[in-house]
């Protein structure tokens, strides 16, 4: 490969939750163990040289003024979701900043919803929709996922029709590619969706930031690409910050077609006067989407296909009474251990703090609305990979 995927970066001290912090209250590691970071979305590989080269470029200037976005911001984001997504029509009017997706979720529901109003979400639920919804006061109804006969996750048309009509419900939240379940949905399944919501007045509000990150075999399909409706209701939210480990330079975007919904939200989110963008957030994502950051995504892609791969097929290989969907996109498995637990009289806080005892530092997956779920991160070296199943395998599952 052109690029490094597996050197172990030593992040320690380097403004890293990752890799500093412990998401498990009260559990320690054992002496002897190193820590294998593999909860929160976050990868743990040098990312593109790119986003460091413009970033350096600029810094070099001595002046950091004020400044707006420059064309080639907007530019390069229309070359990227061309190229990747096969967008047409993508025009800069249509593209506005976002501190964070996050932020533009709230914002658009601020445009869209009243206080107490119901918002409908699938689950398992992402924990910051849960925890940005419920603080301002919406009140979130969820449909659940279903796995069908082939352990695929599928969303259940009937009852978000249902809870759509007796919630009296007119803004949803989807999640395209789906987290935490890395669900890839297929076009047939993004139109039966917008049927749905368009047959209840429903406008949608498509967080698609994992877009880049499906695994080889899959694509991505646009949520306002199926149809002319959903191109006018539906608000969709992106960033480079997912695909290349940006998180902490902050940064997103919108896109919007329909003039009057793009004027609301944007007005909206400039009322708190904190939704602007830094400039060497704007000079990180111009890196990104250079040729070299096509390059290194595709084989992105093929290091975390192998990964999840690998993965899988351990859990379902030894880990007796763990079950989980195979990820068709993202870098997260979600794994439901109730079997497991119940089995072996262990609770749940027991699993997750004998983990982390062995250095494998994973994430409670409860929050995400499943009462016996981990979620896994597995975006770093192989070799990390390879040593955090052996040791969940020998002292934590199969430890007694």
């Amino acid at each position: 490969m052109k690029y490094d995927f597996t050197t172990i970066m030593d992040r320690h001290g380097r403004d890293s939750i990752a890799v500093d912090a412990i998401p498990i209250p009260d559990a320690q590691i054992k002496e002897g163990f190193s820590r294998i970071p593999m909860w929160v979305a976050d990868m743990n590989f040098a990312t593109v040289p790119t986003i460091q080269s413009h970033i350096i470029e600029r810094v070099k200037h001595p002046a950091f003024g004020y400044f707006s976005p420059t064309d080639e911001y907007f530019n390069k984001i229309i070359e990227w979701q061309t190229t990747r997504n096969q967008v047409t029509g993508l025009t800069k009017d249509a593209i506005g900043y976002e501190n964070g997706v996050l932020g533009g979720v709230m914002s658009a529901l601020q445009v869209l919803c009243s206080p107490g109003d119901s918002i409908l979400l699938h689950s398992p639920t992402y924990i910051g929709f849960t925890g940005c919804i419920t603080n301002y006061g919406y009140h979130i109804v969820h449909s659940d996922l279903v796995l069908d006969e082939q352990g695929i996750w599928r969303m259940d048309y009937e009852d978000m029709d249902r809870k759509l009509k007796e919630h009296k419900i007119h803004a949803a939240v989807f999640c395209s590619p789906h987290n935490p379940c890395g669900r890839v949905w297929e076009r047939w399944e993004i139109e039966k969706a917008m049927d749905v919501y368009r047959a209840n007045d429903c406008f949608v509000i498509s967080d698609e930031i994992w877009s880049d990150l499906t695994l080889e075999g899959y694509h991505h399909i646009p949520t306002q690409s199926v149809s002319e409706w959903a191109r006018e209701h539906v608000i969709a939210l992106y960033a480079p910050s997912k695909t290349f480990n940006l998180a902490g330079l902050i940064g997103s975007y919108h896109i919007i077609y329909n003039t009057y919904l793009r004027e609301r939200v944007e007005k909206q989110s400039s009322l708190c006067h904190y939704n602007s963008m830094n400039v060497l957030s704007m000079h990180a994502l111009i890196g990104a989407y250079q040729p070299e950051g096509h390059e290194w995504v595709d084989e992105l892609r093929t290091v975390l296909t192998q990964n999840v791969e690998y993965a899988y097929q351990y859990i379902t290989e030894h880990f007796e009474g763990v079950t989980l969907a195979k990820p068709q996109g993202t870098y997260m498995l979600y794994l439901d251990c109730e079997e497991w637990c119940r089995s072996h009289g262990k609770t749940m806080d027991e699993l997750l703090k004998a983990g982390v005892a062995v250095g494998v530092i994973w994430q409670d997956g409860r929050p995400f609305q499943r009462p016996y779920a981990i979620r896994l991160n597995v975006a770093l070296p192989h070799s990390l990979v390879t040593e955090a199943m052996d040791r969940l395998d020998r002292y934590v599952f199969n430890g007694n």
